[in-house]
C-alpha cells in the first residue's frame, strides 16, 4: 500500500511539472497569436488592392493576353509549402504533409519554409531545390527571392504551374490546410471602371503580377503563423484540460489509497486490544 501511495504522489507531481510547462507555453503561443494576427490584418489593406487593381484590368480589357496567363507546356508544379519550426502544435504539421503528398509529385520542385518538414520530406525522396530556411526568421525580402525563383522558371517554362500549400486561419479555433494556385493567374474580373493606365495595360498586369505574386504569398505565410500560434494555443489549452483531469482522478485514488491504509491501521489496533 505504502509503495502505491509513494507512486501515486510520484506521478501527481510530474503531472503538475508538466502542466506548469504546458500553461506557460498557453500564454506564450496565446501572446504570439494576438502579435501574428495584428501584422496579418495590417498586411490585408496592401494585398486587397494590389488584387482589386489587377482585376480590374482584366475587367477593362477582356482580351489581354500576358505571359502569366497563358497555359505553359510543362506539367510541372512548382510547389512552396509553409510548415513550423517547432512542434507540440497539434495537427498544424501532419495536415499540411498530407495535403502535400495528395497534390504534388516527389521529382517536381518544392520550396519547404519551416525547419519542422524540411528533414522528413527531403528524407521521403522530395525534389527539394531550397536550404532549410526558418519560418520564424522569414521576411519579406526573403519572401521576394523565393517567388522571384519561382516566377522565374514559370516564365522559363520549367514548370506550368505555381502553388502554395497554407494553412488558412478563420478564427482562433478553425484552421485547415488549403492550397492557393498563384500562376497563371485566373483571377476572376470585376466591374470594369473608366481608369487609365500608363504606359499600357499589359505592361502595368505584368509589372503588378509580379509584386501580387510576392505578396500573396508574404500574406499566405502570415496567416499560416497566424494559424500555427492558433494551433499551439489550442493544443496546450487541451494539455492542460487533459493534465488536470488525470490529476483530479489521481488525487481522488491517492486520497483512497491514503483512507485504506488508516483504516487498515485502526482496524489492527483494535483488533490487537481486543486480544488482549
Amino acid at each position: 500500500m505504502a509503495q502505491n501511495k509513494q507512486a501515486l504522489k510520484s506521478r501527481i507531481r510530474s503531472i503538475r511539472a508538466t502542466k506548469k510547462i504546458t500553461s506557460a507555453m498557453e500564454l506564450i503561443a496565446n501572446a504570439k497569436l494576438a502579435k501574428q494576427r495584428n501584422g496579418m490584418e495590417k498586411n490585408r489593406e496592401y494585398a486587397e488592392t494590389l488584387q482589386s487593381t489587377v482585376s480590374e484590368i482584366m475587367a477593362s480589357n477582356p482580351d489581354l493576353e500576358s505571359r502569366f496567363t497563358e497555359k505553359k507546356k510543362s506539367d510541372k508544379v512548382y510547389t512552396i509549402i509553409f510548415s513550423s519550426d517547432l512542434g507540440l502544435c497539434g495537427a498544424y504539421n501532419i495536415n499540411m504533409s498530407k495535403l502535400l503528398r495528395e497534390n504534388a509529385n516527389k521529382s517536381d520542385p518544392l520550396c519547404v519554409i519551416g525547419t519542422k518538414l524540411y528533414g522528413s520530406l527531403k528524407n521521403e525522396g522530395y525534389n527539394i531545390v531550397n536550404e532549410a530556411e526558418s519560418v520564424d526568421n522569414l521576411t519579406y525580402e526573403k519572401i521576394q527571392k523565393i517567388a522571384d525563383k519561382a516566377i522565374k522558371m514559370y516564365l522559363d517554362d520549367e514548370v506550368g504551374r505555381i502553388q502554395v500549400i497554407y494553412t488558412k486561419f478563420v478564427n482562433t479555433v478553425t484552421f485547415d490546410a488549403a492550397i492557393n494556385t498563384i500562376l497563371p493567374y485566373t483571377g476572376e474580373a470585376k466591374t470594369a471602371k473608366e481608369t487609365i493606365f500608363d504606359p499600357s495595360p499589359l505592361e502595368v498586369f505584368d509589372s503588378l503580377i509580379v509584386m501580387m505574386t510576392q505578396n500573396v504569398i508574404y500574406s499566405l505565410s502570415l496567416e499560416t503563423k497566424t494559424a500555427e500560434q492558433a494551433s499551439r494555443r489550442m493544443a496546450m489549452e487541451n494539455a492542460n484540460d487533459n493534465a488536470e483531469e488525470l490529476e483530479d482522478k489521481l488525487v481522488l485514488a491517492y486520497n483512497q489509497a491514503r483512507q485504506a491504509a488508516i483504516t487498515q491501521e485502526i482496524t489492527e489496533i483494535v483488533s490487537g486490544a481486543d486480544a488482549l
